[in-house]
């Protein structure tokens, strides 16, 4: 089957804070150093909603990272992932700034309350009228627990928990039925009783009564994005999720996890492609080859070896600092990691690749900081060249675009790589259509 007429989907993910997915990127020239400051994160929404992106999304953390070495001093002397901004905050502010683009902040599920999680967004989505991405988490680390006062729990338990979030907080959206607010200035009445309900929802881990003070919203669900990985995340983002956010490190691993995520997504009960997945990706582009090379040559620079390793503590809930730099990587270090394990064998795998099976730590900790993100290198030709061929093999249905620097890495994409892929028809003109972003994709119609 041709998608020769199927559009790509664009996100840009990235963080109220320094660059969060390029470490040691606040160093890079053509990264803006005013990430506190109001006119960074609007500039960066406007340049992204005109050169065509569909969403703008930001992670989050609910800890400095802390897990090299029992401390946060090797992160703060760093930059690394210490600053998070408040997310509502800011897409409130960028409600206001943007008028296509979807808007998108993380919030957990493991800490937060559903409730409280509704309301906002609810909130969010009509300021926005119908703009508005939840990217769903289960925090998976020691140190945000301790921030909390509660116990870190388990993956199996973080989902389980994540399930009776949603089934909440979707509950809770459809409390008020389409319609039910009237404003009948004659007969005095403000909205239908019948058509606002209570959910009476008692789980395992969570309850609520109900019914939400924010009526049906524009979309009626925000858009659901998520990002697991493992099987138990894929299952969730089966029933789930609108948006998947993957890694795959070649077109043919890419291939594999699309066809998985859909098979998984159909055993949900939902139709195969109701997910849209998106695979991370950092383009590094340049006027011709040499250029690019020369930009990624100089990025590559820029790596710290502890910065890496602060990173991948933080993923694996696991302390690297005891782990000898210079020996061969012993696999029994897997069953130490509670963390995101998938994330450690794919960066050991990548490490063994580059310098052989007795790849050393440090080894490991440089293939990671020259193949972070998945990079696609070159001229806006030979970019939209990569892009279009992992879509049309069914690897993707558009792409999470990772910046190697902000904003200058993402006005390199929308100055170049945007027109290559309109003028192929491959992402639309860039119009105000004032429908919501769930209707724009193509998504499921939660409305009713």
């Amino acid at each position: 089957m041709s998608r020769r007429d199927d559009h790509m989907i664009f996100a840009a993910f990235a963080s109220a804070s320094t660059t969060k997915t390029s470490l040691g990127a606040w160093m890079h020239p053509s990264t803006d150093p005013g990430f506190l400051t109001p006119e960074y994160y609007i500039d960066l929404a406007r340049e992204l909603e005109h050169g065509g992106f569909d969403v703008l999304f930001f992670d989050d953390r609910l800890a400095m990272p802390a897990a090299y070495g029992g401390s946060t001093e090797p992160a703060v002397e760093r930059g690394s992932r210490v600053v998070k901004l408040d997310l509502v905050a800011l897409l409130g502010l960028l409600a206001g700034h943007t008028n296509r683009i979807g808007l998108g902040a993380t919030y957990s599920t493991t800490y937060g309350m559903p409730y409280h999680v509704a309301r906002m967004f609810a909130t969010l989505d009509h300021l926005s009228r119908g703009r508005v991405v939840w990217n769903i988490v289960t925090s998976l680390n020691e140190d945000e627990a301790e921030n909390f006062g509660t116990d870190y729990l388990q993956a199996d338990q973080r989902y389980d928990r994540a399930d009776e979030f949603l089934e909440i907080t979707t509950q809770l959206w459809e409390s008020w039925a389409e319609g039910a607010v009237e404003l009948d200035r004659e007969t005095g009445r403000f909205a239908d009783p019948a058509s606002v309900r209570r959910i009476d929802y008692d789980g395992k881990f969570l309850r609520s009564r109900g019914p939400l003070t924010v009526p049906r919203t524009p979309q009626g669900w925000p858009v659901l994005l998520q990002a697991g990985q493992s099987g138990r995340g894929r299952q969730f983002a089966g029933r789930w999720a609108d948006l998947v956010f993957t890694t795959a490190h070649s077109a043919e691993a890419a291939q594999k996890h699309y066809a998985a995520q859909q098979a998984v997504t159909e055993q949900a009960g939902r139709p195969k492609d109701a997910a849209k997945i998106l695979p991370a990706v950092m383009c590094i582009v340049g006027e011709t080859e040499e250029i690019a090379r020369q930009k990624n040559d100089f990025f590559n620079a820029l790596s710290d070896p502890i910065e890496q390793l602060v990173f991948l503590a933080e993923q694996a809930n696991f302390d690297f600092s005891d782990i000898p730099m210079d020996e061969p990587w012993d696999d029994a270090n897997f069953d130490r990691v509670t963390g995101t394990r998938g994330i450690i064998e794919a960066f050991v795998k990548a490490g063994r690749a580059a310098f052989g099976a007795d790849a050393t730590l440090r080894d490991i900790v440089k293939a990671r900081s020259m193949t972070a993100g998945n990079r696609f290198i070159g001229t806006p030709t030979q970019v939209a060249d990569t892009l279009e061929e992992w879509f049309d093999s069914y690897g993707c249905d558009g792409f999470a675009i990772m910046p190697s620097d902000v904003p200058g890495s993402f006005e390199d994409f929308t100055r170049l790589v945007m027109p290559e892929l309109r003028r192929r028809g491959r992402v639309p003109e860039v119009e105000v259509t004032g429908v919501t972003l769930r209707s724009r994709l193509g998504l499921a119609d939660r409305t009713q």
